[in-house]
């Protein structure tokens, strides 16, 4: 997981670059996720990842650090107040431990 293996091919990039800066889509992503996804090219490993919320293996297939984070921010504390909660699942997702144990190591 290092930006020399960031793959700026990846469409998930661009999915969250969309639901980052449109606050309606965002709100159709949290009604209909597989609707949204569907309207973006993934390849079925990105699309598992999403679905399965495993930051590990998007970072795996090249995806960027920082827009993790916002993804992270995204999907878990959907842009209210604070971003403790997103953090935690995040590092539990990378760590590949139960989301409540974010501070464990591998």
């Amino acid at each position: 997981m290092s930006l020399e293996n960031i793959n700026r091919a990846l469409v998930s990039h661009d999915l969250v670059q969309d639901l980052k800066w449109n606050a309606d889509l965002r709100h159709e992503f949290e009604q209909d996720q597989a609707g949204v996804l569907d309207r973006y090219d993934l390849t079925p490993a990105e699309r598992t990842a999403i679905e399965q919320r495993d930051f590990r293996a998007l970072y795996d297939l090249g995806f960027h650090p920082y827009l993790g984070a916002q993804f992270a921010r995204i999907l878990f504390a959907n842009n209210k107040s604070g971003a403790t909660s997103a953090v935690q699942m995040l590092l539990a997702s990378i760590r590949q431990a139960p989301a409540g144990s974010a501070t464990s190591q591998r």
